[in-house]
């Protein structure tokens, strides 16, 4: 279960740290102050900008398009058509930033010959950039002198400039009112050209009607001459053809036409009652062929006779019936009777062949009417058949006509619009709000300006400081060293009067880098529960850990590059081991650049080059520290030794380390950087354990991590990597929530770097 929370604490540990903030905050704190003086620059520069800059003051007037005016373009145009609204208002926009416009109210207001309105402004940067202007353009110095003409006409076209460079014309919403806003150092001049080109606007809008409406009579009366010519043309014509063709004409169709429309009216009455007549005789017929005396007919029912004959049936009919139920069908009466009956029955259908032989003299009649008409109708179809195969071509005449005759009525109408449209043009256009000089100016606006420099101030400083970062490829923390490195981070060492410096500059011949060095040198014995020393005493573990099969340690002190501190890294290193009570040998094996000799063994003659090259006893040549019984074998270097490496590596220096092992805990030898020489790569395979040390903020990761990763046997040896010259102040911008620099200020509780 502890396992599966740790794994999960992880998993959101790496989760925040897809974007780091502390990264973020931490390149705040130390680039804070890069970008606060590239903002008080800025607002230097932005204070003298506003301070300098000449006051501007913006009028501004009001323009209305109204779309509800009649457009004459549009009227006169044939196929018509409506304007986007967004384009036609961009396209006023242009129009009044337009040099028509412009010119008109240099011409207008005479600003060309206005100091005033000609003036330069005399601010500071506008000073300077004149005079830049003026030292490019060499050629003016020597050009010669310009006519009167030349000259007014570049005056005009520099005031031109002025104007169509203040002025701004900008949409009020989505709205079709136009705001003219005109900037100058004079607020009335100010009102006066924004007002002046808001008329002259208008005045434009006038000129470029009244010549438009002027092309279209022009144009117009043309076309309404040629129109009528051919309207009389083809008028003529239709009536020759009329002629020419004996089509005559009753309103607005032929009488041949008119005639077969009778005619086919009138046979189709005839049909009628034909088909009438014949149903008549078919139903009366079928009433007598079945003998029906009760069937309803119209016609019979119309007779007279026929209607007394069936009353009398229906009375003997009655009179039968009573006297065949009382006195039996039988009797004399009822016999009577029914015989009266049958008479009666038989003088009905005599009535009704009568009338139908009246039916069948009908139908015969609407068979002969119909005929005739039929006959008619067949000559008049032959006749309107043969008159509109001519009338073809008459209505293709006729259309044609008709089309002229309305071309030329309507290009008459619009002549008379066109005309009455040019004697009183209008405007689309109107003013709403007139200019007024305003009180305060527009610009510059001494807080925008100066934010704004600011805020610019602001970007290149964070730019500047973002470099820096991208630039800061070195170690700060030990983070970075294990990461980068993949080594045990030891320790830090903090700075101490530029400790490295003060030992290679520590000579007789100046006393107080003499005594600076000794400070330096002595420090963790005068200063026991420093930091420095406690880091120097996790050194010691790592070898006594490292190297813990060995009675006696061989640790070699190495860097990078020259200048590092690893020569006071060595000496405080041996001098804690011996404060402890270990036998420590000190060395100094760089022959090129011994810093140590010259740091505690100023005065020694003898060293290690007269051990190794002349075979001296070392302990001839050792110097004692007297406060810890340290033994230090200096290198006195009186001339260059080019051979450095194979002395360190030869069999000589490996007798004088196994020599030195028997009388010794710890022998730690000051070796030369690993950058320039070879010299530690050669005595490689002869050291126990190495303690590399880095500079804090100069040495950069790269060349270390290069470094190692060419000297496999030393990295194999490394015991780890101490951080020195460390200033602690700036070391607090780097740290991260967590790490060992953020909780260095509750460490420092157990250090005491004073005494």
């Amino acid at each position: 279960m502890s396992e599966k929370i740790s794994h999960d604490n992880i998993d959101d540990e790496n989760r925040i740290d897809f974007i780091d903030f502390d990264a973020l905050l931490g390149a705040v704190r130390r680039q804070w102050l890069v970008v606060a003086v590239c903002v008080a620059c800025a607002a230097l520069i932005g204070f003298a900008v506003a301070t300098t800059s000449v006051p501007l003051y913006t009028a501004s007037a009001k323009v209305l398009m109204d779309r509800d005016a009649n457009q004459v373009v549009q009227q006169l145009s044939v196929i018509g058509g409506v304007m986007d609204d967004e384009a036609s208002v961009l396209s006023q926009v242009e129009l009044l930033q337009s040099e028509t416009i412009g010119l008109a109210v240099v011409d207008k207001l005479d600003l060309s010959n206005d100091p005033q309105f000609m003036a330069r402004q005399s601010s500071l940067f506008g000073s300077v950039v004149r005079f830049i202007k003026s030292v490019v353009s060499v050629s003016q110095w020597f050009s010669s002198g310009k006519d009167d003409s030349v000259a007014a006409e570049a005056k005009r076209r520099a005031a031109l400039g002025r104007v169509v460079g203040n002025v701004d014309v900008s949409r009020v919403g989505r709205t079709y009112v136009l705001e003219i806003k005109y900037t100058s150092p004079s607020p009335e001049l100010a009102a006066r050209v924004a007002n002046t080109i808001a008329s002259e606007y208008l005045v434009d809008k006038l000129n470029s009607k009244y010549d438009a409406t002027r092309r279209a009579s022009v144009w117009l009366q043309d076309r309404i001459d040629e129109l009528r010519r051919k309207a009389m043309e083809t008028d003529l014509a239709v009536q020759k053809f009329k002629s020419a063709n004996g089509l005559v004409t009753a309103g607005n169709s032929l009488v041949s036409d008119q005639q077969l429309s009778e005619l086919n009216s009138a046979m189709i009455v005839a049909q009628s009652d034909s088909a009438k007549a014949e149903a008549k005789l078919d139903g009366i017929q079928k009433v007598i062929s079945a003998g029906q005396s009760d069937a309803i007919v119209t016609d019979a029912l119309d007779s007279s006779v026929v209607n007394e004959l069936r009353k009398k049936y229906l009375a003997s009919s009655k009179l039968e019936s009573e006297i065949s139920s009382r006195l039996g069908a039988q009797h004399i009466q009822a016999v009577r009777l029914r015989k009266e009956m049958d008479e009666y029955r038989r003088l009905m259908f005599e009535e009704l062949g009568r009338i139908a032989e009246s039916y069948k003299s009908d139908l015969a009649i609407a068979k002969a009417r119909e005929t005739s008409l039929q006959n008619s109708v067949s000559l008049a179809t032959g006749v309107s058949a043969v008159a509109n195969e001519t009338q073809v071509q008459l209505r293709e005449l006729e259309r044609e006509a008709e089309t002229y005759k309305n071309l030329y009525q309507t290009f008459l109408q619009r002549y008379q619009q066109a005309v009455q449209q040019q004697s009183f043009p209008v405007t689309d256009a109107r003013v709403i709000s007139s200019a007024t000089a305003p009180d305060s100016p527009s610009q510059p606006r001494k807080l925008l300006v100066l934010a704004a420099f600011c805020f610019v101030g602001a970007g290149i400083g964070a730019g500047i400081g973002a470099f820096r970062e991208f630039r800061d490829r070195f170690f700060r923390t030990g983070e970075q060293v294990r990461d980068i490195l993949g080594l045990e981070f030891l320790g830090i060492a903090p700075l101490m009067n530029d400790g490295l410096r003060v030992v290679d500059n520590a000579t007789e011949s100046n006393p107080r880098s003499i005594r600076k060095a000794t400070e330096v040198t002595n420090y963790v014995i005068d200063h026991p529960l420093s930091s420095f020393a406690e880091t120097l005493r996790s050194a010691k573990i790592a070898a006594d850990l490292g190297v813990s099969e060995k009675e006696c340690k061989v640790i070699g002190i190495i860097s990078t590059l020259p200048g590092e501190g690893k020569s006071t890294v060595s000496v405080n290193f041996a001098e804690l081991l011996a404060s402890q009570g270990s036998r420590v040998i000190l060395i100094d094996a760089d022959l090129r650049n011994p810093g140590a000799t010259r740091a505690i063994g100023r005065h020694a003659q003898e060293g290690l080059l007269e051990t190794l090259l002349e075979g001296k006893n070392p302990k001839d040549c050792f110097l004692y520290n007297a406060r810890t019984g340290m033994a230090f074998l200096p290198a006195v270097v009186k001339h260059r030794v080019p051979h450095s490496s194979e002395l360190l590596s030869s069999v000589a220096m490996r007798k004088l380390l196994s020599t030195l092992s028997a009388s010794a805990d710890y022998i730690i030898i000051d070796l030369p950087p690993l950058g320039p020489v070879v010299d530690a790569r050669a005595m490689a395979s002869r050291i126990d354990g190495f303690v590399y040390v880095a500079e804090w903020g100069k040495t950069a990761r790269r060349v270390v991590r290069q470094t190692l990763e060419t000297e496999p046997l030393i990295r194999q040896k490394c015991l780890g990597v101490i951080l020195n010259k460390v200033d602690q102040e700036k070391m607090n911008l780097y740290r991260s929530y967590g790490s060992t620099e953020y909780y260095y200020s509750r460490y420092s509780e157990y250090y005491q770097e004073k005494t």
